[in-house]
């Protein structure tokens, strides 16, 4: 948990929860990571989980011969990487727990670094037939220009919550807010506005996958940004949304094919934006906000599938991917 992206203390409120609801079910370790890149190992107990929070014994990676880091994970049945965005979300806690050989939650290096970069991610869902906001992407040095209507969005190609991204309303706004997101990323993305609802699906699964009853975010500001995620009654969650049957089941059947063509397993939440009969993929998170009161456990929640056994459910699939990985010849 923690993490050194900006979305560090997101991180540690969806750790708490997850370990709250393991606690008295699961013998649970936490391992928090700091800003700095630093693994206090033990953490600080659940209710003191915060940022900065208490001075510890702490290792960093690549980790020396002698660190604990290797003896600690080797000890645990399965990790949960509540790790969102950059250094936890994009295959590269991922990669160290391949390497150590220890069973974890959610998709894979893959699916992970695929899915955390939303220009890549969008080519290959485009080459799947599966239909995506557009977009375009500007690289340092190229003009700062694009072919859509104002207002557009503009977000670094590889962060989350909404960090580095701004809602760009004429050409004078667009140069700050091209340089904001370059501050964040060196891909930026440059994204058409849809006039339409915004709408969230939750997908659990491996070879299998099931998708959520999709669930409408109503930001209660101009757009779904940072406080309207994250602030007391900044978002409103609408479980089912107001749109026919047949476009609830597309979203649902697009969510799952999104999540197929990532190559996910475990646990994502594919987002769209919904215009008419027109549903449109927007990104796709492999590790989404996790307390019992963020999006992706809501919605299955409310697809009866409680809190709890949400987590029992993902640790016997990671569990399960493992076994199943173990059986080829590399």
């Amino acid at each position: 948990m923690g993490g050194r992206s900006s979305e560090h203390d997101i991180s540690l409120a969806s750790a708490g929860s997850v370990i709250e609801a393991l606690q008295g079910r699961y013998d649970t370790v936490a391992i928090e990571i700091d800003r700095e890149g630093r693994w206090a190992l033990p953490a600080a107990a659940p209710r003191e989980l915060k940022a900065g929070g208490g001075e510890r014994p702490a290792e960093t990676l690549p980790v020396p011969a002698e660190s604990s880091v290797p003896a600690t994970l080797a000890e645990v049945d399965v990790v949960f990487p509540v790790l969102h965005g950059p250094f936890g979300e994009d295959g590269t806690v991922q990669g160290l727990l391949e390497l150590a050989g220890v069973p974890y939650i959610g998709p894979g290096v893959l699916a992970s670094a695929l899915c955390m970069d939303k220009d890549v991610f969008k080519a290959v869902l485009r080459d799947r037939g599966i239909p995506v906001t557009q977009s375009i992407t500007l690289r340092d040095g190229d003009p700062v220009e694009h072919p859509f209507p104002y207002p557009v969005f503009i977000k670094p190609a590889r962060l989350g919550s909404s960090v580095g991204i701004s809602k760009v309303h004429d050409e004078s706004e667009l140069g700050p807010a091209v340089a904001l997101a370059f501050r964040h990323d060196e891909k930026v993305l440059v994204e058409e506005f849809v006039d339409g609802l915004e709408v969230e699906c939750s997908v659990l699964g491996n070879r299998d996958p099931i998708a959520s009853q999709p669930g409408q975010i109503v930001a209660h500001a101009e757009w779904y940004d940072f406080s309207a995620k994250y602030d007391e009654g900044g978002m409103e969650l609408i479980v089912p949304p107001p749109l026919p049957e047949e476009t609830v089941e597309l979203v649902r059947r697009l969510a799952v094919e999104a999540f197929v063509a990532g190559e996910c397993e475990g646990m994502a939440r594919v987002d769209f934006f919904v215009r008419g009969d027109e549903v449109l993929v927007n990104e796709l998170n492999t590790i989404p906000g996790f307390t019992s009161t963020s999006v992706y456990a809501k919605l299955f929640a409310a697809s009866g599938i409680s809190y709890p056994e949400l987590l029992d459910r993902l640790i016997a699939l990671a569990l399960e991917r493992h076994a199943r990985r173990q059986r080829y010849a590399y």
